[in-house]
């Protein structure tokens, strides 16, 4: 089955004044690679300032004018470019964003899911799909301030899917809510992985993301550190020293803590940018670039990781 969605060494980068008229360039994104099958469930987690958003609004074309994209996005095996992705965008490829705030606080529920649609067509579509997500057929008359979070959600995740898309981007779609909610979320982005679609689901929760997720990619400071199944978590089959410090800090891993931040971008050394945390740091990982290697199954930017040496 060939990826629907393949990400091959993108880096974005931001220009940015200082000093007066004094120009500098400050990359966000380095060298970040995954790929995504139809009917799979990839999450992206990281600490916040790793890309994660921001990898989002590159697929979809929704950068800044002060930004710079390179490398190669291809959906379904063409490239993805800015005209295509605006062509694509809200209809095959959809964003859940994370905020509540993306819904037109003017205008109740049944217009924004049907998009300005009248006929009764959409009228029974608009019902349908709120039905599907357990939203009756009085919200279409409510406004967005009437709707609970964990309703608001709902209701962005109807307006998405409502074009029957192909690529589903969420984007931290469960913050605020407690774990029962956000378990029922996410469970409905498993339903659309189950009927075909692809979801990417963008978050710094590991551990909600390994209830739904076939795939995990790890980021750490704009790169991609590790790719591994979901499977390989509880299994010990991680690879990369941040993956594993990920998830030995949950509560039920023992709650571990590691020294030390993630560099902001501006701050990025030559090498592993993990080294000046890393238990398993020599000297060479302070040098040099480090390429993504299959390893086990899955990938891995490290020259020293668990379970033995590259």
């Amino acid at each position: 089955m060939d990826p629907i969605l393949q990400v091959d060494r993108l880096s974005i980068s931001f220009t940015q004044y200082e000093r007066g008229l004094r120009q500098r360039t400050l990359p966000v994104i380095r060298d970040l690679s995954l790929s995504l099958l139809p009917g799979q469930v990839a999450a992206v987690v990281g600490s916040s300032g790793s890309g994660k958003s921001l990898l989002a609004h590159g697929i979809l074309g929704l950068l800044p004018y002060n930004s710079r994209m390179d490398g190669t996005i291809l959906y379904r095996g063409e490239p993805l470019t800015q005209r295509r992705a605006e062509a694509l965008r809200g209809r095959e490829m959809v964003l859940v964003p994370q905020g509540v705030t993306y819904l037109d606080p003017l205008m109740t529920v049944g217009p924004q899911v049907r998009r300005g649609r009248r006929d009764d067509a959409a009228r029974a579509e608009c019902r349908n799909v709120l039905a599907r997500y357990g939203l009756g057929p009085e919200t279409e008359d409510l406004y967005p301030f009437e709707l609970s979070g964990g309703m608001a959600r709902r209701v962005l995740i109807a307006s998405a899917v409502a074009e029957h898309p192909s690529l589903v981007i969420a984007d931290e779609p469960t913050p605020g809510l407690d774990a029962r909610a956000a378990g029922r979320i996410l469970g409905h982005f498993r339903e659309l992985a189950e009927e075909g679609t692809a979801v990417l689901l963008i978050t710094h929760d590991l551990e909600l993301s390994l209830t739904i997720a076939h795939r995990v990619f790890v980021l750490y400071a704009g790169e991609t550190v590790e790719e591994a199944a979901a499977a390989d978590f509880a299994a010990g089959g991680l690879r990369h020293p941040y993956t594993r410090a990920l998830w030995n800090a949950l509560p039920q891993n023992g709650f571990t803590p590691i020294p030390g931040t993630q560099p902001y971008p501006g701050e990025l050394a030559e090498g592993c940018q993990f080294a000046p945390r890393c238990p398993r740091c020599r000297p060479e990982c302070r040098t040099g670039t480090l390429p993504t290697v299959p390893l086990r199954g899955g990938a891995v930017r490290c020259r020293f990781p668990e379970g033995g040496d590259i």
